[in-house]
């Protein structure tokens, strides 16, 4: 009895790593199919260094870049401030990654306290005219906490 509750509990410990993401995706993140091709999550924190670089992370997982690179790109909101902060190639092989964006931002620089990101798994693809275009796979708000 003991076997089969030990084994039942690994069975389900499993199943829920390799489970895909429960924040993001949707419409944005689905091929013709109906599969997902990106997820996407924010930490619910931030930092500010003293000599303001800010940092955000999270997680993510992609399924193909082969039509071209995968980023994550971040933007950082708090009041009436908003700032790009940085952005991370994709490693894009069906497992959960840590994407890591930092930039340094000043006049007015952040502060630590409530803000919100906006996180964007975005796909580089060449038109008809060889241009790059960007594709949406996943997009993610959150609110943090900058420390």
């Amino acid at each position: 009895m003991r076997v089969r509750l030990v084994l039942a509990t690994g069975v389900l410990l499993a199943a829920s790593a390799v489970a895909p993401l429960a924040h993001a995706g949707g419409a944005d993140g689905l091929t013709r199919e109906g599969r997902s091709t990106g997820d996407l999550s924010v930490y619910g924190y931030g930092t500010v260094g003293d000599d303001s670089t800010v940092t955000l992370s999270g997680m993510y997982r992609c399924l193909d870049d082969s039509a071209g690179p995968v980023f994550v790109s971040s933007t950082l909101v708090q009041g009436d401030r908003s700032a790009g902060i940085g952005g991370t190639q994709a490693v894009c092989d069906g497992h959960l990654h840590e994407w890591v964006n930092t930039s340094v931002v000043k006049d007015p620089a952040y502060r630590p306290g409530a803000a919100s990101v906006r996180a964007t798994l975005m796909q580089l693809t060449s038109d008809e005219t060889g241009l790059p275009t960007p594709g949406l796979l996943a997009t993610e708000d959150s609110p943090v906490v900058l420390r």
